[in-house]
């Protein structure tokens, strides 16, 4: 029982009325301008003529990303969530909706049990979806769907450049949905949590439900929560009331086991369960007999008969919460104390913050005056944007994007804004660095020293504003002004990065972990698809911990705190004694060890070169200052090599996948097959990477556990460089950093399948040479400088771990038995024989070395025909030269002839034994004679009776000669299957033997 249960109600066919089918667009072309918002008290923007829903994210990933796709296991399709948002964005703007989606990036360590709840649910359908894969070979049912690795990123990415407002929760993910909802006059909310329930919306939309059809409509269902309450007979506030007792993040279920019980005894029996809705209506009826909440103590008096329980202050709060949440208690809400240090920075600046105009970013016109070029900006927020952000580059960006999507297949068109929404003309940002800052000393890639320009750039952005004196006092804190325990540090983040961080986050222009880290020095990893059990790599988190340990030095400074140090101990301002200084996060990552017990303490490890301060990183506008941030992300992915930035081997939007399969091949432990890191980037260079339809109709035969896995690592390296860019200034521009520019994890699948049968790198790119020679130069400019190492394929496979044999496609095998066409199955292990007119006229012995038996006893040919032993069309009274079985006469003549004294007979298996009854030596009875005589019969007329163990009947001699091998080797399988019933039945004498 929880609060999920009210939600469960209000979806139940028991609630007549709670949920009713609708269309969107419908309702959209009903709303007019005369529709006030409820407060009209705050200044609010004029609703217009527009329905404007806000969604909820976390509550429809699935819908977003397009619906169950059936190869959402192999990695992610890309082009095909692109596709379907581009049809989505399309159809509310037809219809007059504006919809503005929000993603949780909070970090609320009072839901932290929830979180780790939640996990256990993906870690479930991971183990269930890869035994799936490794027992059938086949993508996995919709019942298992798990949202693919740096989904989140993606949707955001692809929701920005269609246009539609996103948006990333700080502090509290429900009360600052409802708030914005509220606030800023939206008409309804799309989700699918109980919580909000709880709040009353102004309108309740299903986002589990919203199916935009072919005939253009968008259909949802609408939760009636006031249909609700009327069955329920509660006010709203008692609707907070009842909320809190069903249990929730605040006070859960298993805490209020006494107040359950107190509930049973006086309603109805004691020994009967509180579970679904009848506990809601029974919890409903006993809300019904307490005092009202604006009687607090009252009320908690009444729950728990004394007001000195330890639970009265957490059950006042979980009230309060949803009290906070309705139409008339939202301005109320103010965020709970804990550790996070932007609490009143997001306090101050969130509600400002918050607008329409900023999260729609800066709409760029552009009006060619005598061929120049003059840009017209909404806002002005420069600390939104990075110095990397210029518009210049921001268009560049842009053209590049449509170079590199020039080939895409699409049912509709992609809507590419003219700018980005954080684009901004000029970076005026204040910031201050240290005079003994190793910035000017440091050495660039390209081998050019910028001391000279660092300084000016330093002096020209350093002069700050004398109204913002915390930005030039606080930018860089010496180790002495920190709280130093032993060697690890505290260290302090300047305002200008705090602020720039929120910004950001909230505009959904970052990866909420950086504001994460600068502001708890916390982060969570969440589960991914990955085998437990797998011993092949190892675990994904592991593989790019040494990325994220420099990532944390980055966004911390380490390096400039170390050389403060060594400069302050030669100048005797510090002591020799004092410890390097070592920065710690706190990381979150499940291990079978630690399955989110206790958080794991992880060591920033700074670069090996002097890396600017995160201010200049982020803020410095000079082009000494580009060249850092780019060295700098490419140091984080052990990238930086001259080839990687080279455009001929590495396209610019293909370099993110480039620097990612690098950092995997700088492994200790190999990771990659040599064939599966050619696959990655043949299926980056191939053209139907961007034709949705063909992707769509692409059908995989085969889906391996290794294959999931390795899309899983690679997307999640793809996360984890994403985040390195915005942690660096964000040298690569976001456009060109999207997943669908570089893979497909339906292709890829596709193509590590041929890779198997593909006889060269030609043959795996279709006979294209031009496309062999760019996969060629993008490995070379990989592979630079590495003493690179494969992974090894086991023996027991060819390539990778080989799925059912009837999933794979027929694959020929070496044999010496005749054409590979000719065998409809393989030979199986046991010996049988065959018997004709009763009499045995063939053996097969048990054939334990396959191949080998293959190999020394070639078949006899019968007019073109393998003959694998029984009756000899040229001598039908005697068995086949070439079988394994001879009578015991023929044998006893064959080992004594004079024909080659000399000659020893091969040592080999036992024969099988022949029925003394069918001795050819003893004298036939007339019955026998009769019996004979029926066949000779049979035998002019091609009619031939014949027995064997299992059968009797009468066929055409010809059939026996076509069929024989068939029937052998089903007597065969047979015998495999019994295993230890093997009597010994060996091999016939061998062909030399058979030749004497």
């Amino acid at each position: 029982m929880g609060i999920q249960d009210l939600q469960a109600l209000l979806e139940s066919t028991s609630l007549e009325g709670g949920a009713v089918s609708v269309d969107l667009l419908k309702i959209a072309r009903n709303v007019t301008q005369r529709q006030q918002p409820h407060n009209s008290g705050r200044k609010i923007r004029p609703i217009g003529n527009k329905l404007k829903l806000i969604v909820d994210a976390e509550d429809c990933l699935d819908r977003l990303y397009g619906g169950y796709f059936s190869d959402w296991a192999c990695g992610g399709q890309w082009n095909r969530m692109v596709q379907f948002l581009s049809l989505l964005t399309q159809a509310v703007e037809r219809g007059n909706i504006e919809l503005a989606v929000v993603f949780n990036g909070t970090i609320e360590s009072s839901r932290m049990s929830e979180w780790v709840a939640q996990q256990a649910n993906v870690r479930q359908r991971v183990g269930m979806v890869l035994k799936h894969v490794n027992t059938k070979a086949t993508p996995p049912p919709k019942v298992w769907w798990t949202a693919p690795i740096c989904l989140k990123t993606a949707l955001r990415m692809a929701l920005r450049h269609l246009g539609i407002t996103v948006m990333c929760t700080m502090d509290d993910h429900h009360q600052e949905v409802i708030a914005y909802c509220r606030e800023y006059g939206f008409h309804g909310l799309l989700a699918d949590d109980a919580e909000y329930a709880a709040f009353n919306p102004p309108r309740y939309f299903s986002s589990e439900n919203i199916k935009l059809t072919y005939k253009g409509s968008l259909e949802t269902k609408e939760y009636m929560v006031a249909e609700l309450s009327k069955h329920l007979q509660l006010t709203q506030e008692q609707m907070c009331v009842l909320a809190s007792l069903l249990g929730n993040f605040l006070l859960p279920e298993n805490e209020l086991q006494d107040v359950y019980k107190k509930i049973q005894t006086v309603f109805i029996n004691k020994d009967t369960k509180m579970q679904g809705e009848s506990a809601v209506r029974l919890i409903a009826m006993y809300v019904r007999t307490l005092p009202s909440p604006s009687n607090m103590d009252a009320l908690v008096t009444e729950v728990f008969g004394s007001n000195k329980d330890k639970r009265c202050p957490i059950f006042k709060q979980s009230v309060l919460y949803y009290l906070n949440g309705t139409a008339h208690g939202f301005l109320k809400y103010s965020s709970p104390k804990g550790k996070n240090a932007l609490s009143m920075l997001s306090r101050n600046s969130t509600r400002p913050v918050i607008s329409a105009n900023n999260y729609k970013g800066k709409k760029a016109t552009v009006q060619n005056n005598n061929n120049v070029n003059s840009i017209k900006t909404e806002a002005e927020l420069d600390t939104a944007g990075f110095a990397s952000e210029t518009t210049e580059q921001e268009q560049e960006s842009l053209q590049n994007y449509r170079l590199a999507t020039v080939n895409q297949v699409l049912s509709s068109d992609i809507i590419s804004p003219e700018t980005d929404s954080s684009a901004k003309s000029s970076p005026h940002v204040n910031f201050v660095l240290d005079e003994s800052s190793p910035t000017s000393d440091s050495r660039l890639h390209n081998g050019h020293a910028s001391a000279g320009s660092s300084s000016n750039s330093s002096s020209t952005s350093g002069t700050g504003n004398s109204n913002n004196n915390t930005a030039t006092t606080g930018s860089l804190p010496s180790p002495r002004s920190n709280t130093i325990s032993g060697n690890v540090i505290n260290p302090t983040v300047s305002t200008d990065v705090l602020r720039t961080s929120s910004l950001r986050h909230q505009k959904g222009l970052m990866c909420p972990w950086i504001l994460h880290v600068l502001s708890t020095r916390e982060i969570r990893l969440p589960c991914v698809m990955e085998d437990e059990g797998n011993r092949e790599f190892p675990p994904i988190h592991e593989i790019y911990l040494p990325l994220r340990q420099r990532i944390y030095a980055v966004l911390f400074n380490l390096h400039h705190y170390r050389y403060v140090q060594t400069k302050g101990k030669k100048n005797f301002i510090i002591p020799d004694c004092m410890p390097t200084p070592e920065i710690v996060i706190t990381e979150w990552v499940y291990s079978r060890s630690n399955p989110y017990q206790t958080p794991e303490q992880v060591k920033a490890v700074p670069l090996s070169w002097a890396v600017p301060t995160l201010q200049r990183l982020w803020f410095g506008p000079s082009v000494d200052d580009k060249r850092r941030r780019m060295r700098a992300l490419l140091s984080c992915l052990n990238s930086d090599t001259p080839l990687i930035l080279n455009m001929s081997y590495v396209p610019q939007h293909m370099l993110v996948m480039a620097c990612v399969l690098r950092y995997i091949m700088s492994q200790d432990k190999p990771i990659l097959r040599r064939n599966e890191l050619d696959v990655f980037i043949c299926q980056a260079f191939n053209p139907d990477l961007m034709n949705t339809q063909y992707l769509q109709e692409l059908t995989l035969n085969v889906v391996t556990s290794r294959g999931v896995q390795l899309a899983a690592v690679f997307m999640n390296g793809v996360e984890m460089a994403l985040l390195a860019n915005d942690a660096c200034g964000a040298p690569l521009p976001w456009l060109l950093c999207c997943p669908w520019l570089y893979f497909d994890g339906k292709l890829f699948h596709h193509t590590l399948t041929r890779s198997i049968h593909a006889k060269s790198l030609l043959d795996l790119c279709e006979n294209h040479i031009e496309r062999v020679v760019k996969v060629e130069r993008m490995r070379k400019a990989i592979l630079e400088g590495l003493d690179a190492k494969f992974a090894k394929i086991p023996l027991q496979v060819n390539a990778f771990r080989m799925p059912p044999s009837n999933c794979l496609p027929p694959v020929p095998l070496p044999s010496s038995r005749g054409p590979s066409n000719m065998r409809h199955r393989p030979l199986q292990s046991r010996g049988a024989q065959l018997q004709i007119a009763g009499v045995v006229v063939g053996s097969w012995g048990a054939n334990y070395g396959y191949q080998q038996q293959n190999l020394r006893q070639p078949p006899q040919m019968v007019s073109g025909v393998p003959f694998r032993g029984g009756l000899n069309p040229q001598n039908r009274g005697l068995p086949a030269p070439g079988n394994n079985f001879m009578p015991p006469q023929q044998q006893y003549n064959h080992r004594n002839n004079g024909s080659n004294p000399n000659r020893q007979r091969k040592q080999g298996p036992p024969t099988f034994n022949v029925n003394k009854k069918n001795n050819p030596n003893k004298k036939k009875s007339n019955k026998q004679k009769q019996n004979a005589g029926g066949a000779n019969k049979g035998r002019n007329n091609n009619a031939l009776p014949f027995t064997t163990k299992t059968d009797i009947g009468d066929v055409l001699v010809s059939d026996v000669i076509k069929k024989e091998h068939s029937l052998a080797e089903e007597a065969i399988l047979e015998d495999c299957r019994g295993g230890s019933e093997h009597q010994g039945q060996g091999d016939g004498p061998s062909i030399e033997t058979a030749a004497c």
